[in-house]
């Protein structure tokens, strides 16, 4: 998609398109790096501004993925040590219904994901078919 996305915007993104997946294999900035990128395709898709309309995009879709992606993370991260510190069977009993919590959290982002994917997709051919053809508004 970010391939997809750089010819409607070239001078949009900071990074080159192979950190669309190298990011993710980064320890500690793969907690922002991936939303920076998608952030930057979300706004690349943005029409040209034209009278009556603005060419801000709301972010919610690229929000909602990214917020429940991260709290999944750490949700899990800190139920993994809270497993392996527990010595009693409630301990375990705790842990367990964490990791339930951090699974339905994983459900959730992935279902904000195709949100996120579909609507992307959507801006990529509405600004592919109509908004090149736009100038922008003359201040």
């Amino acid at each position: 998609m970010r391939r997809r996305i750089e010819p409607l915007a070239p001078n949009w993104f900071r990074k080159g398109p192979g950190w669309a997946i190298g990011a993710w294999f980064i320890p500690v900035a793969n907690l922002w790096l991936p939303y920076r990128i998608a952030a930057d395709m979300w706004n690349a898709c943005a029409l040209l501004p034209t009278e009556g309309r603005s060419h801000r995009l709301p972010m919610w879709p690229v929000n909602l993925w990214w917020g429940l992606f991260v709290g999944a993370t750490l949700l899990g991260r800190y139920t993994s040590a809270r497993l392996d510190m527990t010595d009693s069977l409630a301990g375990l009993s705790d842990a367990v219904t964490l990791y339930l919590a951090v699974d339905l959290l994983y459900a959730a982002t992935a279902g904000a994901a195709v949100v996120f994917a579909v609507r992307l997709t959507a801006l990529q051919r509405l600004k592919a078919t109509e908004g090149l053809s736009r100038t922008p508004v003359e201040a």
